[in-house]
């Protein structure tokens, strides 16, 4: 529940939402509405159950606006990077119980309705948050980055991770947005925003391999939040 998190982390800024009806917000509130048309629905989390699914397309069905909301809601995540076989997994997590459960690999939101807007991160920044909020309630829509990571860094005047100092980072196939917030402490950007577009994903490819990194290891590291074999 990372990305609910950060949407009340915002805190004091949350006072635009006063004006609001919030139908249903499990973090902040017991209430529950589920029936009846709403303006907005943000959505996280990736779907991997009939429950789920059937939950999506009842809110799309009732949404004037559907937000996918962080990485797992894109492109499956983390949520999606498993390499154990399916029944092995669900062994583990349900136990006995297996048998009542089904499951299916995690999906994005895309696969199974139209959404509007995403809003990437894992999760995503609390700025984005409330420039989301403000421009819906003001009858238009936020301004997207099309940019990738590498253009914040050079906004805050960093040194290449990747080229300079020979570290695995994804920041050239990575939307911006962050501020480039993991490279700036020194951290190789692991590619969170999902890919940005046209992207140059065998140039990276080829670079992380000269850096010493496994095929199957770059394998795994770009897929992890792109849903894409590189």
């Amino acid at each position: 529940s990372g990305c609910q998190l950060m949407l009340l982390n915002c805190e004091a800024e949350l006072a635009l939402l006063a004006s609001q009806d919030l139908r249903e917000f499990s973090m902040a509130s017991s209430a529950r509405h589920g029936e009846g048309p709403v303006d907005l629905a943000l959505v996280e989390g990736s779907i991997s159950c009939p429950e789920e699914l059937t939950e999506l397309v009842g809110l799309r069905e009732r949404a004037q606006v559907l937000v996918a909301v962080g990485a797992c809601a894109l492109t499956g995540g983390v949520n999606a990077a498993g390499e154990m076989d399916r029944l092995v997994m669900r062994e583990k997590v349900y136990g006995n119980c297996t048998e009542k459960k089904s499951t299916f690999p995690p999906q994005p939101l895309r696969r199974f309705v139209s959404v509007d807007l995403d809003l990437p991160g894992c999760p995503p920044e609390k700025e984005e948050y409330l420039r989301l909020l403000g421009a819906l309630m003001r009858g238009g829509l936020p301004p997207l980055k099309t940019y990738a990571v590498c253009m914040e860094c050079r906004l805050r005047e960093n040194p290449c991770l990747l080229m300079d100092r020979r570290l695995p980072c994804l920041g050239p196939v990575t939307r911006a947005g962050c501020d480039a917030r993991c490279p700036s402490v020194g951290i190789g950007c692991e590619g969170c925003r999902g890919p940005v577009a046209e992207a140059n994903r065998s140039e990276q490819f080829r670079l992380l391999l000269e850096l010493g990194l496994s095929e199957k290891d770059v394998r795994r590291r770009m897929k992890r939040f792109s849903g894409e074999d590189p």
